[in-house]
């Protein structure tokens, strides 16, 4: 490869990665089960501990995808507190600087949606969104055997970067989504779960869209000081 092509490539590799973020808003515009199985066919090219491959995707669309949300959107609703999630993906108590982050997003996305601090019913109908997928027309459910080990989590997680930057390269939006995982049960019987299956999260796959202000919010990340240590 020439350095020409070379420049081009990282080019756009570095523009896919950057422009990646996470949408809120959806167009009902269908996704073509041909670009899903791309997606996630290029996905799976991800690295994994001795080629173990631990990824179960589960691509919700129509009448699937409509059960789902409305079964797990009456237990919200319901709020009776018999819904807790399989595993700890937050600390049991924030400190810096992650809370700061944690706040700062927060308030970020809110005050784009123009909800004020304090309004809580606001608060608690945007963060029901999370479960109508944010209203994209595919939802994915992935899930892992539980009884494999953390570094197949960790191989995990790059498949799932995978599979966003895959559908941002095709011009569609995903949101990944840990919310999904306090109704892990309501899934399981959902889509009849076998009992060593556990959910790892969901991603809301769709055409972002472009008038929604919530889709404008671009994230700060931290400068290489914060987090590099050299080792010269």
């Amino acid at each position: 490869m020439n350095d020409a092509a070379l420049m081009s490539v990282t080019e756009a590799v570095d523009h896919v990665m950057s422009k990646r973020r996470s949408v809120r808003a959806f167009l009902p515009e269908r996704v073509a089960d041909g670009t899903i199985d791309a997606i996630l066919r290029v996905a799976a090219r991800a690295p994994s501990g001795t080629n173990t491959q631990p990824w179960r995707v589960h691509v919700l669309t129509g009448a699937t995808l409509g059960r789902l949300v409305d079964a797990v959107c009456a237990a919200f609703d319901a709020a009776d507190g018999s819904h807790k999630p399989e595993y700890d993906y937050y600390p049991p108590e924030f400190f810096e600087p992650y809370l700061g982050r944690r706040r700062k997003v927060g308030w970020d996305l809110y005050s784009r949606l123009g909800i004020a601090k304090g309004d809580g019913a606001r608060m608690k109908a945007q963060h029901r969104r999370n479960f109508e997928f944010f209203g994209a027309p595919v939802g994915l459910i992935f899930t892992i055997d539980r009884r494999l080990g953390k570094g197949s989590w960790l191989d995990y997680g790059m498949f799932l970067q995978n599979v966003m930057l895959a559908a941002e390269a095709r011009g569609l939006a995903t949101c990944p989504q840990a919310a999904w995982i306090d109704y892990h049960r309501i899934i399981g019987e959902q889509l009849q779960l076998p009992p060593n299956e556990q959910v790892v999260c969901g991603i809301a796959l769709g055409y972002a869209d472009p008038d929604a202000p919530e889709n404008a919010l671009v994230s700060e990340r931290a400068e290489l000081a914060e987090f590099v240590v050299r080792h010269p």
